[in-house]
Formats: C-alpha cells, sequence, structure tokens
C-alpha cells in the first residue's frame, strides 16, 4: 500500500510537471542518463568513438534543422547540408586547424550555390525577400550546427582534449539542470518572456551556482587547474550556454514550433539538447587555449 502510494503521489507530481513544462519526467530521466552514459563511454576509453559519435549528432542535427525549415515553408536543400556537415565534421578530425575554416567556407558556398542554381531551376515565382530568407537559411545551418559540433572534435584532438570536452559538457548539463529545478520551484520572474516565457531569473540564478559549483570540481578533479579557474570556467560555459539555449528558442518561436522534431521523447528533438552545448564548444576551445598553461605540475 506503501508503494502504492508512493507512486501515486509521483505520476501526480510528474503530470503536473509535465502540464508546466510539457515534458514528461520520468522519460527525459531515462533518455538523459541513456546519452550521457553513451557520450561518458565515448570519451574514457578512447577519442575516436566520441569523433563518430559527435558526427553523426552533428549531421542528425543538420537534417532536423533541415527538415523544421522546409516544414515553415523555407526552401532548403537537405543534401547539400548534409554534404557540407560532413565536410566540416571530416576537417575537424583530420585537417589543420588554419584549413578548417577554410571548410567553413566553402561549406557556406556550396549550400548557398546549390539554393540558388535550385531555385532558378525551379522558376516558381518566389518574390526577392523569400529567396533571400532561403539563402540566408542555408548559409546558417552550417555555421550553427556542424561548425560549433566541429569545434567540439578540434577540442578533443588537443592534448587531454577529451577532458576538457567531458568538462564543458557537465557544466552545460548542470546549468541547464540548475535552471530546469530552480525555475520549476522557484521560478516567477521571467527573464526573456517574448522569446521564451517558461524561463525565470531564478532559473538562471540556479543556473549560474550549478555551473560554478561543477565548474570548480572539475577544474580540481579533473582538469588539474587551480580551483580559482573553475569560477572562469563556469560562468563562461554558462553565457555561452544560456545564450544557445535562448538563442534556439527565438528560432523555433520565428518557426512556429515548439519542438524542433520529436525524435527524444520527453525531450523534443536533437537541437533541443544541443542547444546549450553547441555553443558552449567554443567557449571549451577558448577556455582550453586560455587556461591549459595553468595546469599543475
Amino acid at each position: 500500500m506503501q508503494v502504492a502510494h508512493a507512486r501515486a503521489e509521483f505520476e501526480e507530481a510528474n503530470a503536473r510537471i509535465k502540464q508546466r513544462t510539457g515534458r514528461d519526467l520520468i522519460l527525459a530521466i531515462v533518455i538523459g542518463v541513456a546519452i550521457g552514459a553513451i557520450v561518458l563511454a565515448s570519451l574514457i576509453f578512447a577519442k575516436w568513438p566520441f569523433a563518430i559519435v559527435g558526427g553523426a549528432v552533428a549531421l542528425l542535427g543538420v537534417f532536423e534543422f533541415v527538415r523544421a525549415l522546409q516544414g515553415a515553408g523555407r526552401r532548403v536543400d537537405l543534401i547539400p547540408q548534409l554534404i557540407a556537415g560532413l565536410l566540416l565534421v571530416l576537417s575537424a578530425v583530420f585537417l589543420d586547424p588554419w584549413l578548417h575554416w577554410v571548410s567553413l567556407f566553402a561549406a557556406v558556398a556550396l549550400v548557398i550555390v546549390c539554393r540558388l542554381i535550385g531555385q532558378m531551376t525551379a522558376r516558381d515565382g518566389r518574390v526577392y525577400a523569400s529567396v533571400l530568407d532561403d539563402v540566408l537559411a542555408s548559409g546558417f545551418i552550417p555555421v550553427y550546427v556542424p561548425f560549433l559540433a566541429s569545434l567540439a572534435l578540434i577540442l578533443l584532438r588537443q592534448e587531454n582534449g577529451e577532458w576538457w570536452v567531458l568538462s564543458f559538457l557537465i557544466v552545460a548539463i548542470a546549468a541547464d539542470t540548475g535552471a530546469y529545478v530552480t525555475g520549476l520551484t522557484l521560478g516567477k520572474h521571467p527573464m526573456a518572456p517574448r522569446i521564451s516565457p517558461k524561463k525565470t531569473w531564478e532559473g538562471f540564478a540556479g543556473a549560474a551556482v550549478a555551473s560554478v559549483i561543477a565548474g570548480i570540481l572539475l577544474a580540481w578533479l579533473l582538469l588539474d587547474l587551480p580551483w580559482w579557474t573553475g569560477i572562469i570556467f563556469g560562468l563562461v560555459v554558462l553565457g555561452t550556454a544560456t545564450a544557445g539555449d535562448l538563442g534556439e528558442s527565438m528560432v523555433k518561436r520565428d518557426l512556429g514550433i515548439k519542438d524542433m522534431s520529436s525524435w527524444l521523447p520527453g525531450h523534443g528533438g536533437v537541437l533541443d539538447r544541443l542547444d546549450s552545448i553547441l555553443p558552449s564548444a567554443v567557449a571549451g576551445l577558448a577556455l582550453y587555449f586560455l587556461l591549459a598553461p595553468l595546469v599543475l605540475s
């Protein structure tokens, strides 16, 4: 009877959370733990499994973003986008970093040229403003998804890079979790009501505390850095994670959708999980070059 009563209370609480956030808490936890286990295993045992996982996730994100844009009426070409994404992933894994910038320009040029050729052959009377929107959206996808994801692969190639990748992922996840829990329990003051009405300043405060604590612990226990560098690490990743979260919310609001897809029950789509992680890869790579010289002997 006690077990049944506890289960009923948990289901009731889960129903209230789902009503407030639109997420199934149990499914979200199960899928989140499974994804975390795959990523952790791919980083601990060798670098190449994470490169495969990261590249595959980046291409899935490209596919998902293209489908979301197409569903909103934008003309975006899927195959060129996947080719451009694969080019950036392979460039990050095998080429020198300066050549990676060349690959980025080549990827953006490829998708824009393909879109213009597609528009010229369509002859559907599409107005100039719509064509310009299509071109800008096409050029934005390689920069937003595969390029930002590829920076994590460049970080992975550095000495002890796997631990830095793991660290920025943990801090970004800690920020998301802190914001979710604090916002759910204490959230009253909206942070950006026109972009994401459910995000609150209380949630941001919880994210800041969680990020700083995670940063200090990781600097001390994993990265062999002075403890105070963990504060810098946590705050920088907090900023990029928050900006990425709000940025994706703005894109979804513009497209008129709640989630990029329904591939991950309880989470939404792949990009709904990568929104805070993609820009945090930039922070992780920059912090590596800034803080790595301070590694304790």
